[in-house]
């Protein structure tokens, strides 16, 4: 979904939802009043685990209110206090996602309360290692808080990824990929970028899912000349292996941008640095080509395709013979039939 950057930088406040919704039915008022003081009443003697099992002996959507809001009035430091303590109770929890409607109601009332970074960063932590994913909604609003902040108070990514280590935590792989990809899910690819580049800054290492996430999202926009930039990095920096289906959208939306040389120069660097290619991202690669009537070109891409034991389609073969022969390349085109003719065999 496209959600402008005007729009995302908004305050949170002025977001027409506040609260997290679930799938469970509704009872009455008084049921919700209850669940309300129950967590009130455990956070007061702080018996924090108990606040897991209330939330799962509950059917209680509190769709009027979160139960935790009443943590409004209290000071930051000593609201954070409160959460760092409840976060830790959960940690020992089993199964781990027993606190998972606790969780998403933590991290809904810090992304929409005052002051929701870097607290919401730690619940997000603490609920990705315990094998909980958190609610759609909560991509919106991590990229709508992240963006407001970043403009108003003017912060590097590494900085405000780093005011974990304020409250006691530290960022990790998990925090910032699922930053990433809260930010592309609204199409801040430049964002995401930065938080991808500044990952080191915040001793984080990106992995496949950093990068797959922001490359996928600039081929969707046709951004090659970023999208080069960071398959190079991913490869020769990082030494990841990119999976064959990114490999493929890549070259799709070179191809898409009539990027010839882009991609046949991405061919060689991959191969170069031993990377599989699949026998579809040739193919792209070899049409690209014929789409631009560079046929000697073509045939080039196809030898590197029967270096690497791959044929390809009858249509496809056919077509660069016939440019090969148009433009005078008889012998190469035979040279590739001899070399077809050696892998049928």
């Amino acid at each position: 979904m496209a959600v402008s950057v005007a729009k995302l930088c908004k305050p949170i406040c002025s977001f027409s939802f506040t609260f997290v919704r679930f799938s469970y039915p509704i009872h009455t008022i008084s049921s919700q009043q209850l669940l309300e003081q129950s967590i009130k009443s455990a956070i007061e003697a702080k018996t924090y685990r108990q606040i897991a099992d209330i939330f799962n002996a509950s059917k209680e959507a509190s769709q009027a209110s979160n139960p935790f809001s009443f943590l409004s009035n209290f000071h930051h430091q000593h609201r954070a206090k409160i959460i760092d303590e409840i976060l830790q109770s959960f940690i020992p929890l089993r199964p781990r996602n027993h606190p998972q409607r606790a969780y998403a109601y933590l991290l809904s009332f810090t992304l929409q309360g005052p002051d929701p970074l870097p607290l919401s960063l730690a619940i997000l932590q603490r609920t990705l290692r315990s094998g909980c994913t958190p609610v759609p909604q909560t991509h919106l609003l991590l990229s709508s808080v992240w963006i407001h902040q970043r403009k108003e108070f003017g912060h590097t990514v590494s900085n405000m990824l780093l005011q974990m280590h304020s409250i006691g935590y530290k960022p990790d792989g998990g925090v910032c990929n699922y930053l990433i990809s809260s930010l592309c899910k609204v199409d801040q690819y430049e964002e995401a970028v930065q938080v991808l580049r500044s990952m080191g800054g915040a001793g984080c290492v990106p992995d496949l899912d950093s990068f797959g996430s922001v490359i996928g999202l600039l081929c969707h926009y046709r951004k090659t000349k970023k999208i080069e930039e960071l398959m190079k990095e991913m490869v020769s920096k990082f030494r990841l292996s990119p999976r064959k289906e990114l490999v493929v959208k890549v070259f799709k939306s070179m191809r898409a941008n009539k990027d010839v040389h882009k991609a046949v120069e991405m061919v060689i660097f991959l191969e170069e640095m031993d990377i599989q290619i699949g026998f579809e991202s040739y193919e792209v690669v070899v049409e690209t080509c014929l789409e631009s009537s560079l046929f000697v070109l073509a045939g080039k891409v196809v030898m590197r395709m029967t270096n690497r034991g791959f044929i390809p389609y009858i249509k496809v073969r056919q077509k660069v013979f016939d440019g090969l022969a148009a433009v005078g390349e008889l012998e190469f085109a035979y040279i590739l039939k001899m070399k077809f003719t050696e892998l049928n065999s």
